[in-house]
């Protein structure tokens, strides 16, 4: 029987708070819903900066956005409210014993943290034994 509500881990809302508020990063590993999601924790701001860059250079919308999210990068920071949000960079997310999804590029990843089952400090990296 379901309560209706969702809880979220203190301790990974502290590392959530300290990375936005101090700009650090770490290298976590998250279970989501059955699925692992891995990669390096990274501050509400530097997320928003990097997703603001891939929009710098196209047309006045995308450079609206860019502004939008550069923004929104500056406000988190400043925000001393609680974190509902977890960012990552060089995110990998694996479901089942396949390989992550994508398994190339620098993906980022925002995730709610209230959705979070559990994490660990490190994150996966593939082995090249085959």
């Amino acid at each position: 029987m379901s309560i209706g509500y969702t809880m979220k881990d203190s301790v990974l809302e502290f590392f959530v708070q300290a990375a936005n508020k101090h700009d650090f990063s770490l290298d976590i590993t998250l279970n989501v819903k059955g699925a692992v999601v891995s990669g390096t924790m990274i501050s509400a701001k530097e997320y928003f900066s990097t997703l603001s860059e891939a929009f710098e250079d196209g047309n006045d919308i995308a450079q609206f956005l860019s502004e939008q999210l550069g923004s929104a990068g500056q406000a988190a920071q400043a925000n001393d409210a609680e974190a509902n949000f977890i960012h990552m960079k060089e995110t990998k997310v694996y479901c089942g014993d396949s390989k992550p999804t994508p398994s190339k590029g620098k993906i980022l990843w925002r995730g709610k943290l209230s959705e979070i089952d559990g994490f660990f400090l490190g994150k996966i990296h593939e082995s090249s034994d085959h």
